[in-house]
C-alpha cells in the first residue's frame, strides 16, 4: 500500500489503537535503515485488513520478516491471502522466518506457527482518560496518591523536550537507568529517529529539580490511545517521587489533549514485579483495564535454515 491517509484512517479506527499500526512506525524503521512492505487485503476496493511486514537482517546474507501486533482487520480474511504474499516475500529477500506479535489470532488457527519468547509485551494496562481527574485519583492506590502531592510540595518542574540537547539528556539518562537496573536499552540512534518522526507522534517529557533532570517519559501518541513507551529516572533524590508525578503529569496531558487511553505499556508479575506494582499503583478495576495478546510466533519460510537458526540460539544461551 502506498496511499498514507488510508491506512492510517484504517489503522486509527480501530479502539485502544496501538501505535506499532501507524504509519509513522513503518517510517521509523525505514529510518533505521530497513526494509517496509505495507499489505492490504481490499474487499470491493474497501480496506478490510492490514499487515507490515519489517525486513531484519541476519548473518550470511539471511533475513527475517516481522510484523508488530498484526494483522488488523475489520471482517474475516483467508490466513493464505496473507502467508501467502509473505512467502513471495520471504523468498525474494532470503527469509528464515515471518515473526509477528499477534493481534488477531482467529485467522491463523490452521497455520504452521511456533510459539517463541514474546518480542513485545504479552499483557498492557490501560487507564480509561474518560474518567474525571478526581475519579482516576480516587482509584489510585493511597501511598501514590500521597507521592504526587509530596512530589508537588518539592518544587518539581515539568516540561516538553524539545531540541537535542533534550534528547541526550533522555539518552543519557536512559543508559544510566538501564545499567543500575541491569537491563538493556536500545542504541542512542533508536531514540533521536524516534524523535525526528512527524510531530506529535512523539513527545518527550523532562522533570527537572534543583537544576537536574531527574525523570524522563517517552510518550507516543496515536489514534485515541496515549502509550507510555519509554521512561527513566536518576537515582539521586528518589525520594522526591519524581516518576510519580510525571505519570499524572502526562496523564493530565493526555487528557486535555482528548486521547481516550492511557496505556502504561508492558505488565508482568513474574518478569518486572516492581515496574509492574508501580503502573498498577495508578489504577483500579474502575478506571482500567488489562488487554492480553496471544503473543509472539514464528512461521518458518526456510525449514533447513530456521532449525540452523533455532540450533544457533540454543547454543549462543548456553
Amino acid at each position: 500500500m502506498q496511499d498514507k491517509n488510508e491506512w492510517q484512517n484504517f489503522a486509527i479506527s480501530f479502539n485502544m489503537s496501538q501505535f506499532l499500526h501507524a504509519w509513522q512506525w513503518g517510517e521509523y524503521e525505514k529510518n533505521l535503515g530497513k526494509k517496509v512492505w505495507r499489505l492490504g487485503v481490499f474487499n470491493q476496493n474497501k480496506l478490510v485488513g492490514a499487515l507490515m511486514l519489517i525486513k531484519n537482517i541476519l548473518p550470511v546474507g539471511k533475513s527475517y520478516l516481522y510484523s508488530p501486533r498484526f494483522p488488523i482487520l475489520t471482517e474475516a480474511v483467508p490466513a493464505e491471502i496473507f502467508t501467502q504474499k509473505i512467502k513471495e516475500i520471504g523468498k525474494k529477500e532470503n527469509s528464515i522466518f515471518w515473526r509477528v506479535d499477534l493481534f488477531n489470532a482467529d485467522i491463523f488457527q490452521n497455520v504452521n506457527f511456533k510459539k517463541i519468547k514474546d518480542v513485545q509485551p504479552s499483557k498492557t494496562l490501560l487507564l480509561d482518560l474518560t474518567k474525571s481527574e478526581e475519579e482516576i485519583l480516587a482509584a489510585m492506590h493511597p501511598k501514590t496518591r500521597y507521592n504526587i502531592r509530596l512530589a508537588e510540595k518539592k518544587g518539581i518542574t515539568i516540561r516538553q523536550g524539545k531540541g537535542e540537547e533534550d534528547i541526550e539528556s533522555f539518552i543519557k539518562l536512559t543508559e544510566e537507568t538501564a545499567e543500575r537496573d541491569n537491563f538493556k536499552a536500545h542504541g542512542p540512534s533508536h531514540y533521536r529517529k524516534l524523535f525526528n518522526l512527524d510531530n506529535g507522534f512523539v513527545k518527550l517529557y523532562l522533570t527537572e529539580y534543583e537544576n537536574k533532570i531527574i525523570a524522563t517519559n517517552l510518550m507516543i501518541y496515536f489514534g485515541d490511545t496515549c502509550t507510555y513507551s519509554h521512561g527513566a529516572s536518576s537515582d539521586e533524590n528518589k525520594n522526591i517521587m519524581a516518576p510519580h508525578l510525571l505519570h499524572w503529569h502526562c496523564i493530565c496531558e493526555a487528557k486535555k489533549l482528548g486521547y481516550k487511553y492511557y496505556d502504561f505499556g508492558g505488565i508482568d508479575e513474574k518478569k518486572w514485579p516492581g515496574v509492574t506494582r508501580f503502573k498498577k499503583s495508578f489504577v483500579s478495576p474502575k478506571t482500567s483495564c488489562e488487554i492480553s495478546y496471544p503473543g509472539t510466533f514464528d512461521l518458518p519460510l526456510d525449514k533447513k535454515w530456521y532449525l540452523l537458526y533455532s540450533l544457533a540460539k540454543v547454543v549462543s544461551r548456553k
